[in-house]
């Protein structure tokens, strides 16, 4: 959508509208030249025929709105404010409000609210401008259709960029009624009458073939986005046809079918077809607001990541940051009025800056790489921007639980990390003391003092952030609406972290299925909402746990066992939580009663991945390539390791009851199950605690010094797993973000 349409309609609706019969041919005269100088791009000439038409009418406020946007075109699009002020004391100067408009009288007054919601568009402020559009709409009838087709457009992109694609759906099946069959009914209910009037006066409203063909290749681009974002494969691969048809081998139509591809899992046909668009011919950000090569970048970094190639993807994100950087250096350059915050530059770049969308692809792209401090910076800063996104407290929460594990970016940072059995050994000879490591990590201090407010990579940050997300959440799931924030992305694909999916959105979607916006990635749906309220109560249960604050933990334990619909694995992580905070209030037959390993029947994800959702929409004979990409495994990947980690912990609890015969027994059960490699330090060292309290000291030693269970201690099993996946006794809520959607250009 463009500012031109807006001009060029205001000085139409001047003309069309203040010719009545009080117009004397003078000042028709001095409209007709006015028009024709704009037309022509002569606004010198044109703001002379308006100020010696406002000579004559003084009393027109339509003549003081078509100079203000001459002038706005005379200056190359570059006084946003003074065209905003002056449309604001215009909407003061005729007593009206969009609130208001329920009557003809606002009809006359369509202009100056068409030009309100296109600044307010440009300002990202999308819900105020999709009220003022759907006050237009209402009364689309009796405007004329360039004006009609420049409302419902705009409309239509509003509703893209607020992720309500079943409504710009309606619009376009209405948009192309009134193109291409004649339905003069704009509502889309025709009469034979509207149809009559159409037919005889066809050949006056489309000026030109050109035209023609340039508004079908539109609707067909927005369609595509719209079956983009709803997942409708079937539907969108055929509007593809249509755009490829119309709009050629354009950059355009290139990466709206990149796009398509991504979403079908063609990752090299993807990348294939964004090589192939030839982005040295785009016209410019400064005439499109557009960075076409910033898109570029990016979209081939969300290919990667969906590969599993996160360093490449790392990479490419690099690159569209440096392609974003370099535009705001143009942009402030050009900017010369400082003491206006919108002028100096063409009203079409407010749009251009994109490095907040960026950094959340960064940190999330950082995260799975492995380096969650510099995943933090990253998503820190773009959560000054999305703070109302509850996904994004969770990744920042994850950054901190990440940082405070033990990896080898935080032990340069001088954080607390993991360490093994044997923490040092004191003296020599027959005075040779082992000291073995502390396995607690009850009541640790993580900021040194700091404020937990502080933004530091911190466990007590991330309660902060995990805390923040829960209240973003709304109680009853079920009855969420949607919100259309300000903040809304624009154009810019970002990497979705629906790692809470268990089903993606489809084209089953509809209008009744109630969201609430979660920008820059797409709005969680009820499914959604569920899934993302186990992941933060898995994750504030763990922090709880870290930070010493046993009840809190087991309140989040509790809540996280009663959700309805529970994956196999969160279930896993809440009945251990829920028994380490039980034992930790000394409520030990409680404790035992959630280590049952009757409990753990399954330790699936229950999230399906998009070649499974939407495999129906793949071609027979186009063959499917494989996604490199894994999720990230931080807990046993069957039922039997994890049963084995249960009685692992629960011979722990019967330790603390003095029962070591049963936990003897436990911790042989849980050594036959898994291989003697993957038997975590903790079981050795309750091994030990168990052969010291049976007084078999040099037993114990040996076991300490061999760092593995000895023969006489576990059950040899037949069925020895040769690769298992096994992690440390208190396992942490897995980061994964499967599905994302790239860069979708109009």
């Amino acid at each position: 959508m463009s500012v031109d349409k807006t001009a060029d309609s205001a000085t139409e609706k001047h003309e069309g509208t203040t010719t009545t019969s009080r117009i004397t041919d003078q000042e028709k005269e001095l409209a007709a030249n006015a028009y024709q100088a704009f037309m022509c791009a002569s606004y010198e000439q044109c703001l002379q025929c308006l100020g010696r038409l406002q000579e004559l009418s003084k009393d027109d406020y339509k003549i003081t709105l078509n100079k203000a946007v001459t002038e706005f075109y005379k200056s190359g699009q570059t006084i946003t404010d003074n065209l905003k002020q002056t449309l604001n004391q215009l909407k003061s100067q005729v007593h009206s409000a969009s609130e208001e408009m329920d009557g003809l009288d606002d009809v006359e007054n369509s202009m100056l609210y068409y030009n309100q919601a296109v600044i307010l568009y440009h300002l990202r402020q999308y819900t105020e401008a999709i009220e003022i559009g759907e006050k237009l709409y209402q009364f689309i009838e009796p405007f004329e259709e360039k004006f009609a087709y420049s409302v419902s457009f705009l409309l239509v992109d509003l509703y893209l960029l607020t992720y309500q694609a079943e409504r710009a759906l309606h619009l376009l099946t209405v948009l192309e009624k009134m193109l291409l069959h004649g339905h003069n009914n704009k509502n889309g209910k025709a009469s034979e009458t509207s149809n009559n009037s159409y037919k005889e006066n066809a050949n006056q409203k489309v000026e030109s073939g050109g035209q023609l063909e340039a508004a079908k290749s539109k609707i067909h681009q927005y369609k595509v986005r719209s079956y983009i974002q709803t997942k409708a494969l079937k539907a969108c691969k055929r509007e593809i046809k249509s755009v490829m048809n119309t709009a050629g081998n354009s950059a355009s139509s290139l990466f709206l079918k990149s796009n398509f591809e991504y979403l079908r899992g063609n990752y090299r046909k993807a990348v294939k077809l964004l090589n192939s668009a030839n982005i040295s011919e785009h016209p410019g950000f400064m005439k499109t607001g557009e960075c076409i090569r910033c898109m570029f970048w990016n979209n081939l970094g969300c290919i990667h990541f969906a590969m599993g190639k996160h360093n490449l993807g790392m990479f490419y994100f690099k690159k569209a940051l440096q392609e974003n950087d370099n535009v705001c250096v143009q942009l402030s350059a050009v900017s010369s009025d400082q003491g206006k915050k919108f002028s100096g530059r063409p009203m079409c770049t407010l749009l251009a800056n994109k490095r907040y969308e960026l950094l959340y692809n960064c940190g999330i792209q950082l995260l799975h790489v492995g380096r969650p401090l510099a995943a933090f910076e990253c998503l820190i800063e773009a959560v000054q921007v999305y703070h109302s996104n509850p996904r994004l407290w969770l990744r920042i929460a994850e950054c901190c639980i990440a940082a405070n594990k033990g990896t080898p970016e935080q032990e340069t940072k001088g954080l607390p990390s993991k360490k093994g059995i044997v923490q040092s050994v004191v003296g020599q000879g027959y005075h040779r003391k082992i000291v073995l490591a502390s396995q607690s990590a009850q009541n640790v201090v993580y900021n040194d003092g700091q404020s937990s407010a502080i933004p530091v990579a911190s466990m007590e940050f991330a309660a902060i952030c995990l805390r923040n997300a829960l209240l973003l959440l709304p109680e009853e799931p079920a009855e969420t609406k949607q919100e259309n924030g300000s903040k809304a992305p624009c154009q810019l694909g970002t990497i979705e972290s629906n790692s809470e999916t268990r089903e993606t959105c489809s084209s089953k979607s509809h209008e009744g299925d109630k969201f609430i916006s979660a920008p820059p990635s797409s709005p969680l749906r009820k499914q959604e909402l569920e899934n993302l309220r186990c992941s933060i109560l898995a994750c504030s249960s763990y922090v709880a746990l870290a930070l010493g604050d046993n009840l809190m933990a087991l309140n989040h334990a509790e809540k996280l066992l009663q959700q309805p619909k529970l994956s196999g694995s969160l279930k896993f992580l809440g009945h251990l939580y829920a028994a380490e905070a039980l034992i930790s209030l000394d409520k030990i037959s409680d404790a035992i009663a959630h280590l049952n390993t009757e409990n753990i029947t399954d330790v699936s994800l229950g999230i399906s991945s998009n070649e499974q959702d939407q495999g129906s929409d793949k071609g027979e004979n186009e063959p499917l390539e494989s996604s490199g990409k894994q999720i990230p495994q931080c807990y046993p990947n069957t039922v039997t390791t994890a049963r084995s980690m249960m009685l692992f912990n629960l011979g722990s609890a019967y330790c603390l009851r003095s029962e070591y015969d049963k936990a003897r027994k436990c911790l042989q059960q849980a050594a036959a199950m898994v291989h003697p490699k993957e038997i975590p330090p903790e079981a050795i060292l309750l091994a030990v605690y168990l052969e010291l309290q049976n007084g078999n000291t040099q037993l114990a030693l040996q076991i300490i010094k061999r760092n593995q269970l000895l023969p006489s201690l576990k059950i040899t099993s037949p069925d020895v797993r040769k690769k298992p996946v096994f992690h440390s006794i208190q396992p942490m809520q897995p980061i994964q973000m499967p599905a994302f959607t790239t860069v979708q250009r109009k």
